[in-house]
């Protein structure tokens, strides 16, 4: 399989226990909705398949992970920091109607004070909010995705209005 062919899902951040169990932190929004028979973790450019003998989900964006052949704590350790991917087949249909902060990724910035800064290239999830990264001027400036900045979403054109504090846009141009 190519990463072509498939959708990130999240990453291996460590090892839990002796007998090999990895735990897997999303970055997809709904866990829940997805089928984890078979992951795929990128090793080298490749997408490898490995097959779960047991998952555990958990309420932090987190699940608790036995791969087959994956016994041993030393064999787990190879695998810390992996992406890990699933096949486009297996991506859940969403309503149409229902829009979420991962959308924002490509959307036009237009700030009200300074105007155009840049699309919107990637979106951090953080414990208390989402921050978007948007390359400006041969920086990148972030900036949190709340309601105090967003004045207006407009979805038909791709476009994100937001009025940010005065100076943080200068704090990422003059450093």
């Amino acid at each position: 399989m190519k990463i072509e062919d498939s959708f990130y899902i999240g990453y291996i951040t460590k090892t839990k226990g002796l007998k090999g169990e990895v735990q897997l932190f999303f970055e997809y929004p709904e866990p829940q909705d997805l089928d984890l028979d078979t992951v795929f973790l990128e090793m080298n450019g490749k997408l490898i398949p490995y097959f779960i003998n047991q998952v555990k989900l958990q309420p932090n964006q987190t699940a608790n992970i036995y791969f087959e052949d994956v016994d041993v704590v030393e064999k787990a350790e190879k695998l810390i920091r992996k992406k890990v991917y699933l096949p486009n087949t297996k991506k859940p249909e969403r309503n149409p109607d229902e829009f979420l902060i991962a959308d924002l990724k490509g959307f036009l910035v237009i700030d009200e004070t300074r105007g155009e800064l840049g699309e919107i290239v990637e979106i951090h999830e953080y414990p208390q909010q989402y921050v978007a990264v948007v390359p400006h001027q041969f920086r990148e400036i972030l900036f949190p995705l709340n309601d105090e900045f967003i004045v207006e979403i407009d979805d038909k054109k791709g476009v994100l209005h937001v009025n940010l504090p005065e100076g943080l846009i200068d704090l990422y141009l003059n450093s």
